[in-house]
């Protein structure tokens, strides 16, 4: 673990791993540690894997002033470790909700951003929505799997505005293309490693139409990967959010879900890989 100074003072940790031209990761959740991304897969045998803890999670400490987890203000965080690594130009990867950072980043600085990678993004960032048909037409495609009566139940209460408890909980294994021992123990890292207070905040930054304007000219080329059964973006919400750049291209993982370094870790090792080369 290192550590630098963001632009208000606030101390802020960041993980290096691998080897080759170096690859700054961002993390979803949002405001989870960094550390559930691990290697992406085996991606660190490509590259050099920079993960930054975003301020009050992992390693990062806590600022003092929490408009700071503000996505759009979470940005400044990005470009000062850009600047503590004395590159010029940076490729920068984001899971999930840490796309809305990634987007925001390389249309605030864009000559400073290289090739960007959103990991089975939220879309929230530039208000494309998912509809809950198109959560119903992927959930369906699991019908097979021995979980899916009780999540199904669970997801059609929450579609009808009537959700029980633990329902938003039963519904996890549609988030995994695997619903196995990995995949549970994954989701109880990643729900242990989320910092709730910092989650609140994050979007209330967000601005999606000022977004959308922004990305239509971005010059920066990206690559969008989703997976087949991934209720979070479905992948032809996927493929609607990659027509929103000028130069984007969507990847699908068969079979995969939220999290496809998990589902088939060559699959999206050699993706990347072989988009940022």
């Amino acid at each position: 673990m290192d550590f630098f100074t963001g632009v208000d003072g606030t101390r802020l940790a960041y993980h290096r791993s691998g080897d080759g031209s170096p690859l700054i990761c961002l993390p979803g959740g949002p405001m989870t540690a960094s550390a559930y991304l691990g290697d992406l897969g085996g991606l660190s045998a490509r590259h050099e894997l920079v993960r930054l803890d975003l301020r009050g999670t992992g390693g990062s400490a806590v600022p003092e002033d929490p408009a700071t987890y503000r996505c759009d203000r979470l940005v400044d965080d990005v470009e000062a470790l850009r600047e503590h690594l004395g590159l010029e130009r940076v490729d920068l990867l984001a899971h999930s909700a840490g796309a809305a950072v990634a987007v925001l980043y390389a249309t605030r600085h864009r000559d400073r951003i290289g090739r960007l990678v959103l990991v089975t993004p939220s879309p929230l960032v530039v208000g494309l929505e998912v509809s809950d048909a198109d959560r119903r037409e992927v959930a369906e495609l699991r019908g097979g799997e021995p979980w899916f009566p009780e999540a199904f139940a669970a997801f059609e209460r929450i579609w009808a505005g009537d959700p029980g408890a633990g329902d938003r909980d039963a519904i996890t294994p549609f988030m995994w293309g695997r619903w196995d021992d990995t995949a549970r123990a994954v989701a109880a890292e990643q729900h242990a490693l989320r910092n709730d207070e910092a989650a609140a905040a994050y979007y209330t930054g967000a601005d999606p139409a000022a977004a959308r304007a922004a990305v239509a000219d971005l010059r920066a080329r990206v690559l969008l990967t989703a997976g087949e059964y991934d209720v979070a973006l479905p992948p032809k919400r996927a493929a609607e959010y990659a027509g929103l750049f000028p130069h984007a291209e969507v990847a699908v993982q068969p079979g995969g879900g939220h999290s496809p370094w998990l589902d088939d870790p060559a699959w999206l090792a050699t993706t990347v890989a072989g988009f940022l080369r």
